[in-house]
């Protein structure tokens, strides 16, 4: 049985103005209750599946570990919606509140707006990674056919990471955040080199996408779908090359055209 989706939700479809009673598959949202050192720090609602990397990424994200080795222990309790999380260091110890946004800088713009936990993880990426259009275009075809998940429903997100002209990792989600932190968490537990990584991502580029990406070190992301503009604006910051509307053999770069190949000589300033 398919933990991530319920089949069989009475729908009344319209083709035109004819109803008719089908039969519907339905993406499965799920509550799962983080929390830290005996401490609750934060429900997540997510797609249950890969929820330890979902864990792990969500925890490097929000700046609690740096590295694998900082987590004691971690124990999923998918039944009862539970992550409990040993961490070596006590809770005390954390200069954290993930509730109350930061105006500041984070690369000298001072225009941003971030989390505490963003000021202290997000970082301005340096990767001489360089793509064509070509390899965009082939990655997002194949991460688009590879989601069954999303056909099944249409209810959920797509992310993965490239590497070396290959999809090594796809995870799968409602939240697009928490496909992200999917990657994150299993790329912090592999200790996976991001050097010459880049980000396919079905979803739109919000501003808090970018500073998932910028804090896994990870220069250049392929999205099917639009960024807003605070985004465009922290990948400009943070030089993170951002590209949307990845379609039909079409795509627009928004910031740092330097890593795609044909468009190494274009400037945008």
């Amino acid at each position: 049985m398919d933990k991530t989706i319920q089949e069989g939700w009475k729908t009344v479809r319209f083709n035109g103005s004819t109803p008719k009673v089908e039969n519907e598959t339905i993406a499965i949202e799920y509550p799962m209750t983080v929390m830290i050192n005996g401490e609750e720090f934060a429900t997540m609602v997510c797609t249950p599946t890969d929820v330890r990397d979902l864990v792990i990424g969500f925890l490097a994200s929000e700046g609690m570990i740096r590295f694998f080795d900082d987590i004691k222990s971690i124990q999923i309790d998918e039944e009862q919606g539970f992550a409990h999380i040993e961490l070596y260091k006590s809770l005390d110890d954390y200069e954290h509140d993930h509730s109350k946004r930061f105006i500041g800088s984070c690369c000298g713009k001072s225009r941003q707006f971030y989390f505490k936990s963003d000021v202290q993880t997000a970082r301005t990426v340096t990767t001489k990674l360089t793509v064509t259009a070509d390899d965009c275009h082939k990655a997002m075809e194949e991460l688009q056919s590879s989601s069954d998940h999303f056909q099944k429903t249409g209810g959920v997100h797509n992310a993965a990471l490239w590497i070396d002209g290959e999809l090594v990792v796809i995870r799968t989600d409602i939240g697009r955040h928490n496909a992200l932190d999917k990657i994150y968490g299993h790329v912090v537990e592999n200790n996976i080199r991001l050097t010459d990584a880049l980000i396919v991502f079905s979803g739109r580029m919000s501003s808090e996408v970018i500073l998932k990406i910028s804090k896994m070190g990870i220069g250049i992301i392929v999205s099917k779908s639009a960024p807003t503009d605070l985004a465009l604006k922290l990948a400009d910051d943070l030089g993170i090359t951002a590209i949307g509307f990845v379609r039909k053999n079409k795509m627009n770069v928004y910031t740092h055209p330097f890593r795609i190949k044909e468009a190494t000589n274009i400037s945008l300033e």
